[in-house]
């Protein structure tokens, strides 16, 4: 049915593509997130989770000519939840996509702040591949984070939305804070996850270039 792409693009911006669609999610506003630098990209359209700053510069992604003819090879389901663990009150909504092209399904988890409900849980169960956020303080923390993706067993995890030397906002944490309960790591030397990969559950962490 073709290979899929994702590309970590930095932060919590993710591409998917998939015979020559692409869509982007969450891209960064300018100067939103300490040590990265300016996002510029093309896509046949993009997707935020919310529209904070650091998730929702939808104006940065310039739309490819003749996207709005072109057929997305996704089934995207939306599942609605909340950036924090008040509902909302604090922080704001935020959506969950799940992306099915009949073979893959791939879930952007957006800022997650909130356990998802059952009924939430039965739709996010039999991923192919999870995209999380694992730096805690603004989502949830980066256990809870691991006992979610624990219970719903993807077959890929990849860790975003951390902090690093170059890069992420300093109340965040850093990768470890989420990998130390991981004997599943696989890093990889790009920043690119190509599917089919070989199957084996594990936790991919890319390389941001």
């Amino acid at each position: 049915m073709g290979e899929v792409k994702i590309t970590w693009l930095g932060h919590s911006c993710m591409r998917i593509e998939k015979d020559d669609y692409v869509i982007i999610l969450d891209p960064y506003a300018d100067g939103s997130i300490p040590g990265y630098p300016p996002l510029r990209a093309e896509a046949d359209r993009v997707l935020c989770s919310h529209f904070h700053g650091d998730h929702g510069a939808e104006d940065l992604i310039t739309i490819r000519e003749g996207a709005a003819e072109k057929a997305c090879p996704f089934v995207i389901t939306e599942i609605e939840s909340f950036h924090d663990e008040e509902g909302g009150k604090l922080r704001g909504s935020n959506t969950i996509r799940i992306f099915d092209d009949g073979e893959f399904r791939i879930a952007h988890m957006g800022d997650i702040g909130c356990i998802p409900t059952e009924e939430q849980k039965e739709l996010l169960k039999g991923l192919d591949v999870m995209l999380v956020p694992v730096g805690g303080f603004f989502t949830l923390e980066p256990d809870r984070i691991k006992a979610l993706v624990d219970e719903l067993k993807p077959v890929v995890t990849v860790p975003m939305h951390y902090r690093t030397d170059a890069f992420g906002y300093p109340k965040i944490g850093t990768l470890d804070a989420y990998t130390k309960f991981c004997d599943d790591i696989v890093v990889y030397g790009g920043n690119t996850l190509v599917l089919p990969e070989d199957g084996v559950p594990q936790t991919a962490v890319l390389t941001f270039e």
